[in-house]
């Protein structure tokens, strides 16, 4: 059939593939990420990736992941330890962070006019994942799921009440730090088909499309990831056949999705 001519190319099977693995990890992440009130963080840890590229440059780290993943885990750390101590304001220290972060990494990587060769990455592009990519995709994706299993009702009991959990005998500070640096992983890991500008919108979006509509977690859970799912691989066929950036037509089939389900959600309150 005409209409599944894009799957005779292995770069878009592969990339359906990783859609496969990103998105439902994107969905389960952005309900506690929407849940705690996160967005300012996975968008500050989606700034600090310049910032981590731009210090393994300046280490003469030849592989940018590394030095991407370990930055972003104690950029994560960092801004978790100010936002458990700041009374106040916390999403103003996070974007003084953020801005700083970013526009350090613009310093360094724009320095002698090299900083075309990094633009790729604001962008995204998951047409040029490769097979050994996807293995690590799935790697994260395991440990998420592992997580959630063994985590999940601890962390939601520190986001709804921290002194309960504390009264249950729950480690707060160990389960908000894991899950930091849980988020800190998933967005190092996929910013590079993602990219910088749009990716904190694929944590965000499919999660606040659920919220709109579920009456409990389980439909929270089960409508994000299906937003999700079905943002990604519309966006992977629409953006073959219209010829244009994949990452930016997810978002705006998430961001449609999500006003549909607002409109939807008020009118069944009224």
């Amino acid at each position: 059939m005409q209409f599944f001519s894009w799957l005779q190319y292995d770069f878009m099977k592969y990339a359906f593939l990783a859609i496969l693995v990103i998105t439902p990890l994107f969905g389960l992440m952005g309900t506690m990420i929407v849940n705690r009130k996160m967005a300012f963080f996975s968008d500050a840890l989606g700034h600090s990736a310049l910032t981590g590229i731009a210090v393994g440059v300046v280490l003469g780290v030849n592989n940018t992941n590394i030095s991407m993943v370990m930055f972003a885990v104690v950029f994560a750390l960092l801004l978790n330890f100010i936002s458990s101590r700041v009374s106040s304001a916390t999403d103003t220290v996070i974007s003084v962070f953020s801005s700083c972060s970013i526009a350090l990494g613009l310093a360094i990587l724009s320095q002698g006019g090299n900083f075309s060769k990094y633009s790729s990455i604001l962008v995204g592009d998951i047409l040029s994942i490769t097979p050994e990519e996807i293995v690590y995709l799935l790697v994260i994706l395991a440990i998420t799921l592992v997580f959630w299993v063994f985590g999940f009702n601890k962390l939601l009991a520190v986001s709804l009440n921290r002194t309960l959990a504390k009264s249950l005998h729950i480690s707060v500070g160990w389960m908000e730090n894991l899950f930091a640096v849980l988020t800190a992983l998933i967005v190092m890991v996929s910013i590079k088909w993602v990219g910088i500008l749009i990716i904190n919108a694929l944590l965000i979006l499919p999660a606040a499309s659920a919220r709109n509509i579920s009456e409990n977690m389980r439909e929270y859970h089960f409508f994000a990831i299906l937003f999700s799912v079905f943002s990604g691989i519309s966006g992977l066929i629409i953006s073959y056949y219209v010829n244009v950036a994949t990452g930016p037509i997810i978002v705006i089939l998430a961001s449609v999705i999500y006003f549909a389900t607002y409109f939807w959600g008020s009118r069944n309150n009224w």
